[in-house]
């Protein structure tokens, strides 16, 4: 299982709908949290070893509406 998380930037008044959706259309979301910065939301989601991360992230979260952009970040190790 890869970890990966997605800092997500909303449009304008849209953070708290993309949050929902992506809890609601992609099981493969852990946890969405709303974040201060540069981007609106830290999503983390958990794929099997085999997934193309680059088609995961294109096909399944950067089409739902309200999200202007996305930074992707990939997990090595989880501690404790």
């Amino acid at each position: 299982m890869k970890t990966i998380f997605i800092q997500v930037k909303c449009d304008l008044g849209k953070a708290y709908e993309v949050a929902d959706d992506l809890i609601q259309q992609v099981e493969e979301v852990s946890e969405v949290h709303s974040i201060s910065g540069q981007f609106d939301l830290m999503v983390k989601c958990y794929l099997p070893d085999e997934a193309d991360i680059g088609h995961f992230v294109n096909k399944k979260v950067q089409t739902l509406p309200g999200i202007a952009d996305t930074f992707t970040l990939i997990g090595f190790k989880a501690f404790g």
